[in-house]
């Protein structure tokens, strides 16, 4: 080799220390998140077979009274609503507790990636599995009889909004409790939620005062949303729409306040 200057020789490599560009550190961590969620089989158990069973279960048995019309007609909102709740809110707190428990958010915490977009990343992971979740649902749906009425838009925002909402309130536990305890308080949320949310009973079968508290529950409002759009082809659900960004804004805001990152 011969020198080309400076003490340089040719063939001779300068290094270029720093971080990379921050989209693509964003990438590569939610493409991480994503593949880790999906090959959990407790997240795969939550966000797959529950949604899908109670979806074939409920449609092909006659074992809740669901009104006049198909019962996969109501179903299929009520387990669009239910799939969007266990990623976001039980999968996503799960997870993010025992990765804090574990100190991999304390180690994450001090790498290039900003924390904001760690958790931009754990969010688009999110909303990458929710996108697998609603075809698939929608296929058994399809498939079972399901009839979708209404627009695709309002469907969309109240997917949105929901899964903020869900996001902030899976985060917000995460990072305040300990994770047995988030363990815990997830899944019997979602347990609470599945029987007293709309999602597969109907709210009218509940006493009017226990209605007028339940129908302001963000699962319920999705899934009575949903419903409103999907099968009775209504326009844009204001008053459901209202409630899961009242939702989104109060779990978020708690979330950046009061998460813990050890």
């Amino acid at each position: 080799m011969t020198a080309t200057g400076a003490g340089v020789a040719s063939g001779t490599f300068t290094p270029r220390p720093g971080a990379a560009p921050l989209s693509r550190m964003i990438r590569a961590q939610a493409a991480l998140e994503t593949r880790m969620l999906l090959r959990n089989g407790e997240q795969l158990l939550l966000t797959v077979v529950i949604p899908t069973l109670l979806l074939v279960l409920f449609s092909a048995v006659d074992i809740v009274d669901t009104g006049s019309g198909k019962p996969v007609d109501f179903l299929a909102p009520g387990v669009l609503a239910l799939a969007v709740m266990s990623t976001a809110f039980t999968g996503q707190a799960i997870a993010t507790g025992f990765e804090r428990r574990y100190g991999v958010l304390k180690r994450l915490a001090v790498s290039p990636l900003p924390r904001w977009a760690l958790m931009t990343a754990k969010t688009c992971a999110v909303l990458v599995t929710e996108v697998l979740q609603t075809v698939l649902l929608t296929v058994i749906a399809l498939a079972l009889g399901w009839s979708p009425q209404g627009s695709p838009v309002p469907v969309l925002l109240l997917l949105v909004l929901g899964t903020a909402a869900f996001s902030g309130l899976g985060l917000l536990m995460a990072g305040t409790l300990k994770a047995e305890a988030t363990l815990a308080a997830a899944n019997l949320v979602f347990l609470l939620l599945l029987v007293g949310g709309g999602v597969i009973v109907p709210l009218a079968k509940f006493p009017a005062a226990a209605q007028s508290v339940l129908q302001f529950l963000p699962v319920s409002a999705l899934s009575d949303g949903l419903r409103d759009v999907l099968q009775h082809g209504t326009g844009m659900p204001w008053t459901d729409l209202g409630i899961l960004a009242v939702w989104a804004v109060l779990g978020l805001g708690a979330a950046a306040k009061f998460f813990r990152w050890e």
